[in-house]
């Protein structure tokens, strides 16, 4: 079943809306509508508090550390229309950049894959994305506009793969940049970054919840040529997608319909077991077996056991 390591403190004043842990799993970054964001160091299950980040106006609703072949460096977005990279600079963090170009609140960001570059994509519930690029300690921009009528609720990046080869194999090609997104249309949206003309163009449209779709989950690359997102909505339900790496065609798998509504899905390091939450407080895990069939491999309410797994 899943289980509780350790509890932490915050101290924060009102609803945590992220917590993410660093890539070496040393760093705990939270952030609430209590328009900030505490960095914790993290020592077995003692957490000592380094941080607190005070330059949101409105509830902040995710946090993202970017790889640290750049530095420890930390994005969040908020309700208050900013995006906010932040950078420890000799044991004190500092804003470094604010991006204040879209109309509505900033619902999710999402560093791309070292291999890229310090890119950081934002979705907004204007409906548009953001790209920012870091080039010579400048930040450039590019949007793609109208991803989504109503608003953009999430994204996600693909693992970094060369052109031409699903599974990197071609490694003479230069690397593809594509994104997914989620949105208030239901729908969940694949983007191509086109380097001949500099503009992220449509690539899919996947069609399969009947209410907002509220996260959207990138699988990494395990080293087949297949590519597998996972996707969560109002609706209920998650969605696996997934794409063999030959026809091109995404299918979809229904993976559960659950008791509510279903906020986040997460996949482990190696891609193959993903994590659900939703509105009961509920965490479950789910892993592809070999038969090609998805098992609830436990869950923090019901701590099933083996006998008792489910699958579809």
């Amino acid at each position: 079943m899943v289980s509780v390591i350790s509890n932490v403190e915050t101290g924060h004043d009102d609803m945590i809306h992220d917590a993410q842990m660093d890539y070496f799993g040393t760093r705990l970054a939270t952030c609430s509508s209590d328009r900030s964001i505490k960095i914790f160091e993290v020592k077995g299950s003692s957490q000592t508090l380094i941080a607190d980040l005070r330059e949101h106006e409105g509830p902040v609703w995710q946090v993202a550390w970017a790889h640290p072949m750049y530095g420890n460096i930390l994005a969040s977005c908020s309700y208050d229309r900013k995006v906010i990279i932040w950078q420890e600079d000799g044991h004190k963090w500092k804003k470094i950049h604010e991006y204040a170009n879209h109309d509505s609140s900033v619902n999710s960001v999402c560093w791309a894959p070292h291999e890229h570059g310090l890119i950081l994509a934002c979705a907004s519930a204007d409906g548009s994305v953001s790209i920012m690029t870091s080039t010579a300690h400048t930040w450039e921009s590019k949007k793609i506009t109208n991803a989504h009528s109503i608003g953009c609720n999430a994204v996600s990046w693909a693992p970094a793969v060369a052109s031409g080869s699903a599974d990197g194999s071609n490694r003479s090609g230069s690397a593809v940049q594509r994104i997914v997104t989620g949105g208030c249309d239901t729908y969940v949206k694949i983007w191509r970054f086109d380097s001949t003309n500099g503009e992220w163009t449509e690539e899919s449209k996947l069609e399969g919840h009947s209410d907002w779709v509220r996260d959207v989950a990138w699988a990494p690359s395990i080293g087949l040529p297949r590519s597998i997102i996972a996707s969560c909505s109002q609706d209920r339900r998650v969605i696996i997608w997934m794409n063999d790496g030959v026809t091109g065609v995404w299918q979809p798998r229904e993976l559960n319909t659950f008791d509510d509504v279903i906020w986040h899905v997460s996949w482990s390091v190696t891609g193959n077991i993903l994590a659900v939450s939703g509105g009961d407080n509920k965490v479950s895990l789910w892993k592809e077996s070999l038969e090609g069939q998805w098992v609830c491999l436990s869950d923090s309410a019901k701590g099933q056991p083996a006998s008792e797994q489910r699958t579809l």
